[in-house]
């Protein structure tokens, strides 16, 4: 029996990645705490970790520009490494506490995402025909996020006090630092992609593809080919499709951070939560990795299997209507200055722990109902531009949720709410309005890309 190579890279990359983001989500989910607590121990300590999220995610937007031609050169795999690398350095910045040195390594692992979250769309999607795109990413999703397991539990047992040591401080910094430098290793090892589908070429720039008319244009004229992918960025951009979609990219970078890095330090804030409520920070982060993995794997990995059921616009509406009701339930429970500073204040109602956790778990799965038809969506409608429509992706989404960390520090819980309550609404009708169109087009039999497989030649490293 054959082994489908494609679906072992994907694999590789599934679980290098969930190492990776073990130690990056982990360390974005607790930085706000760890902060507090590192300026109890020195006054004169005032890096803030709102400012840091919010200076990476600027960089990663202006990076996202400039990362198609990046991999135009050097390929996805290259690109992931070289992420990985920098997502490395800003976890071992924490070993050695300075607000300077902080911003800084913020900024560099801006640029490192844009390169490593391109290459992979990219990467996936060559890995990927018409038929798996949507398991494939799926899959990916499903162990990706389970990286939301292994760090918060971890951080559960080692957070026992209200008020975080050093010493514990760095225990988890160094064991994080480790489980990143594991997944690099990992990244390193991906292969080349075995045969060329119809849901991406070689080499992911379309443009320099057929005007250069050579079948590797990064290799034999790579500055022109780099041009030309910048170039097919911005055309891509202003097209009604991508804008119609780029709202609700919008919404995912806002609910990314409100999860990652406002809710679980909401509930770490509010004293009412009782003595164990640093405890519960790590505990939601697994309540969101559960929601994530189940999620994306009854819409990705069974994708197929509840295809006829369910798929595209609807899982979509399940998550609007999962996140509204978390939404809900978070303003209920949780005090509107509970995102700034340890609070005596409650909310509408008792604050409640099962209640933060059932929260946790609905950001989690309605998050995966996002992410798994957004990535199913741009792999087959923009199979050809595939590095140049995930960058748009990234740059929508990590413009939004730079702006969100920027606020985050300013406004209230409640506001904060609000502004996903408007957001959600809109980046769920203009994600229907896409999909339908999409559908409707390929029932009429006018698909937007040839269904063909274009055979290819194996390539082994």
């Amino acid at each position: 029996m054959a082994i489908d190579k494609g679906f072992l890279n994907v694999l590789v990359l599934s679980f290098g990645f969930m190492m990776v983001f073990t130690a990056f989500q982990t360390m974005s989910n607790i930085e706000q705490t760890v902060l507090a607590s590192i300026k109890k121990d020195d006054p004169s300590f005032d890096a803030d970790a709102y400012t840091s999220l919010a200076i990476l995610y600027a960089v990663f937007a202006i990076c996202n520009w400039l990362a198609p031609s990046y991999i135009s050169l050097t390929g996805p795999r290259v690109a992931i490494v070289t992420g990985c690398c920098c997502y490395v350095l800003f976890i071992a910045s924490f070993l050695w506490p300075h607000p300077a040195f902080l911003y800084t390594v913020s900024a560099v692992l801006g640029a490192g995402a844009a390169f490593i979250w391109t290459g992979h769309g990219q990467y996936l999607t060559e890995n990927s025909d018409n038929e798996t795109m949507s398991r494939n990413s799926g899959l990916f999703w499903a162990i990706f996020q389970s990286s939301l397991f292994i760090g918060n539990l971890f951080v559960y047992f080692m957070f026992r006090n209200e008020h975080i040591e050093q010493s514990v401080r760095q225990t988890v910094f160094i064991v994080l630092i480790g489980l990143a430098v594991f997944g690099t290793i990992i990244l390193s090892l991906l292969r080349k992609v075995p045969q060329r589908f119809a849901l991406g070429e070689a080499e992911g720039v379309s443009s320099a593809d057929k005007e250069l008319n050579i079948p590797e244009p990064a290799k034999e004229k790579p500055l022109l080919a780099a041009w030309y992918a910048l170039r097919d960025a911005f055309s891509l951009f202003v097209t009604p499709r991508m804008i119609f979609l780029s709202f609700t990219f919008i919404y995912t970078g806002l609910q990314l951070t409100f999860f990652s890095g406002v809710y679980a330090t909401s509930i770490g804030f509010t004293k009412a939560m009782g003595e164990s409520r640093k405890r519960l920070i790590g505990l939601s982060g697994i309540f969101v990795g559960i929601g994530e993995v189940v999620g994306g794997t009854l819409f990705g990995i069974f994708g197929s299997k509840v295809a006829n059921i369910c798929s595209g616009s609807p899982v979509v509406i399940i998550g609007c209507i999962t996140h509204l009701f978390a939404f809900i339930s978070i303003f209920l429970n949780l005090p509107n200055s509970a995102s700034f500073i340890d609070t005596d204040d409650k909310g509408f109602i008792e604050p409640s722990s099962i209640l933060a956790m059932a929260g946790s778990l609905a950001l989690g799965f309605g998050d995966a109902c996002y992410n798994t038809q957004v990535y199913s969506l741009l792999g087959v409608l923009f199979s050809i531009e595939s590095a140049s429509a995930f960058a748009l992706f990234k740059f929508c989404q990590s413009v939004a949720a730079a702006v969100s960390f920027a606020y985050s520090s300013k406004i209230g819980l409640h506001l904060q709410l609000f502004i996903l309550l408007v957001s959600i609404i809109i980046g769920t009708t203009t994600f229907v309005i896409v999909e339908r169109k999409a559908r409707n087009s390929l029932n009429e039999n006018q698909p937007d890309i040839d269904p063909a497989i274009i055979e290819g030649v194996s390539v082994d490293d």
